[in-house]
C-alpha cells in the first residue's frame, strides 16, 4: 500500500512524542484544540480518512459507519474499552477496530488502589479541611477513618487489571483477595494471591472493598445497582476504574445518603463528564476526572500500540490487537 495516500485522523490530541511519530509515517490530521469532535465532525472524518482515531469521548455509530461515502479502513481506539464504537456496524462495513490493552494495566490498578486509600483514609476530604482554613489541629478522635491492610479485597473482573491490583494489595497491604469473573485465573496466580473465586452476591457480602474492573457490555450494564449494593456490609467501599454505566449511580448516591454502603471511589461515569448530581452532595464519594491511566508514560504507550497497529495494516500484516 502506498503509505502517502493513508491518511490518519486524530479527534484529540496525543502526546506530542507519538504524533511526531505517527508524521513520520502518514499523512496525519491533528486535532489543533482539545475538544471532543462534534458528530458531524466524526462522520465527515469517517469519509475523508483511512484511519480514524478515536478515544472514549467519541461514539461512532452505526447509522454513521453504514453511510456509504464512508471511506474509513480502521478505527484504531486510543484505549481500551470500545463500547463506544458500534462494532457490529463496522464488521458489516468490513472496518477493522483495535484497541490498546496491556500497556494501561499498571497504572489503571495504582488509580485503584489511590482510590482505596483515599475513601477509607479519608485524604480527600482531610485535605479539603486543611484548604479551607478550618483545621484545629490534632486531637485523638479527629477524622478517624478505616484501616486498609489485612482487610478483605473483592475484584469483579480478574483480568490484567485485577490480578494487577490485588498483587499490589496482597502483597503490599495483606489484603484477602477474593474475586468474581467468567473464568478461573491460574492456579499459580490464584495460589500467589491467596485468591479465591466466589459469586459476586458472596463477594459483596464479604467484602471490606469491592473494586470493578469489567468491561462493558449489556451483560455489566447497571451491575451494581440498588439489589446489588444492599448485599454489600455497611463499613464497606466500592471502587469502579472500569466504565461508568457498570453501576447505576442514582442507586449509588442512594445507598451512600442512606449508609447502606460507607463509600465510594469512582474514576469513571455513565455519561461522562457529566457526574449524577446526588454524587456531588455525598462527602464520602471521591471524585476522580477518569485519569486512570493518565502517566505521560502509558499515555505514549497507549499511542504507540495503536501506532503498531496501523503500522500492521500498512504493511498487510494481522492487526496486533483486532477487537473487529
Amino acid at each position: 500500500m502506498d503509505n502517502e495516500r493513508l491518511k490518519v485522523v486524530l479527534t484529540r490530541r496525543w502526546p506530542e512524542a507519538v504524533e511526531r511519530e505517527l508524521e513520520q509515517i502518514f499523512d496525519v490530521s491533528l486535532r489543533q484544540e482539545d475538544g471532543p469532535m462534534s458528530r458531524d465532525e466524526l462522520s465527515q472524518a469517517l469519509k475523508e480518512a483511512d484511519i480514524l482515531c478515536p478515544t472514549v469521548t467519541d461514539r461512532i455509530e452505526g447509522d454513521m459507519l453504514r453511510d456509504p461515502q464512508v471511506r474509513v479502513r480502521l478505527i484504531a481506539n486510543f484505549g481500551v474499552g470500545f463500547n463506544h464504537i458500534d462494532v457490529a456496524a463496522a464488521a458489516e462495513r468490513n472496518i477493522s477496530v483495535t484497541n490498546t490493552p496491556g500497556v494501561l494495566t499498571q497504572a489503571t490498578a495504582e488509580i485503584a488502589m489511590t482510590l482505596i486509600l483515599t475513601c477509607a483514609r479519608r485524604t480527600g476530604e482531610g485535605e479539603r479541611l486543611v484548604r479551607s482554613g478550618k483545621w484545629q489541629g490534632w486531637h485523638p478522635t479527629h477524622m478517624l477513618s478505616t484501616q486498609v491492610s489485612g482487610k478483605v479485597l473483592g475484584i469483579v473482573g480478574m483480568g490484567r487489571i485485577g490480578i494487577a491490583l490485588a498483587r499490589m494489595a496482597h502483597h503490599g497491604f495483606g489484603m484477602q483477595i477474593l474475586y468474581f469473573g467468567r473464568s478461573e485465573v491460574a492456579p499459580e496466580v490464584a495460589a500467589e494471591l491467596g485468591a479465591a473465586r466466589v459469586s459476586l452476591e458472596a463477594l459483596l457480602g464479604q467484602s471490606d472493598f469491592v473494586s470493578l474492573h469489567c468491561p462493558a457490555t449489556p451483560e455489566t450494564h447497571h451491575l451494581l445497582n440498588a439489589d446489588n449494593l444492599a448485599c454489600m456490609q455497611p463499613h464497606a467501599f466500592l471502587i469502579n476504574t472500569a466504565r461508568g454505566d457498570v453501576i447505576n449511580e442514582a442507586d449509588l448516591a442512594d445507598a451512600l445518603a442512606g449508609g447502606g454502603i460507607a463509600g465510594a471511589g469512582l474514576d469513571v461515569y455513565e455519561s461522562e463528564p457529566t457526574v449524577h448530581h446526588a454524587l456531588y452532595e455525598c462527602p464520602q464519594a471521591v471524585l476522580l476526572p477518569h485519569m486512570g491511566s493518565g502517566t505521560l508514560q502509558t499515555r505514549e504507550a497507549m499511542g504507540r500500540c495503536a501506532l503498531h497497529n496501523m503500522q500492521a495494516l500498512l504493511a498487510g500484516q494481522a492487526l496486533p490487537n483486532k477487537v473487529v
